[in-house]
């Protein structure tokens, strides 16, 4: 959902001004994505470089989860830090999220282009990252494309379908792995389109 329309739900359901906390019940719903990608639009409009990530987080479960989250260039530290804006008093609590979710420590966050070096170089193991049961270096592939067209101003891709994928489908075709390989290591690159293969 477009940010615009985002605040035009928030303030349906609460017509009071976007900084007085809603109970449960008067909040807008959405995923790790919509939370990211409404603070990016925040940052922007304040004059803050921000964009959307595609990753994993290691602060929900056991494994790496399936995640988004902002990143913001600190121009007082002169870096790129990671903010997520999800987190909230109840998931602090039950995540025990003891870190500045303003300032989310790298060894917390992995982007995808990492996790895929990662599992490449036999530094991790693919079946700790992914959603649920569907998890492997084939959903690592979808995150590395999936950052890669963010940060190419593509803020939803045909890509987002990959629960649609049927099982002997998730799989790394041999060809494919010189091009993950570069886009992992610069995900920033120019877009590069990639038709899913289911």
């Amino acid at each position: 959902m477009p940010v615009a329309a985002r605040l035009d739900d928030v303030l349906k359901r609460d017509p009071r001004s976007l900084n007085v906390q809603r109970s449960a019940d008067k909040r807008s719903v959405g995923t790790c994505r919509d939370y990211a990608l409404m603070l990016c639009s925040f940052l922007r409009c304040k004059g803050v470089s921000a964009r959307v990530r595609c990753g994993f987080a290691a602060y929900f479960s056991d494994g790496w989860e399936d995640h988004w989250v902002c990143e913001y260039w600190d121009s007082g530290a002169g870096a790129w830090r990671l903010c997520d804006p999800q987190i909230d008093h109840m998931l602090r609590q039950r995540s025990q999220i003891s870190f500045d979710p303003a300032n989310v420590p790298r060894e917390f966050f992995m982007s995808a282009g990492q996790a895929w070096l990662e599992c490449r170089q036999a530094k991790a193991d693919p079946a700790l990252f992914g959603h649920g049961n569907v998890t492997g270096l084939w959903f690592v592939k979808i995150n590395v494309l999936r950052d890669h067209y963010v940060l190419n101003g593509r803020k939803t891709s045909s890509w987002d379908r990959w629960r649609d994928a049927p099982p002997p489908k998730r799989v790394i075709i041999h060809g494919e792995l010189e091009l993950l390989d570069a886009l992992a290591t610069t995900p920033a690159q120019s877009l590069v389109e990639s038709a899913p293969d289911w």
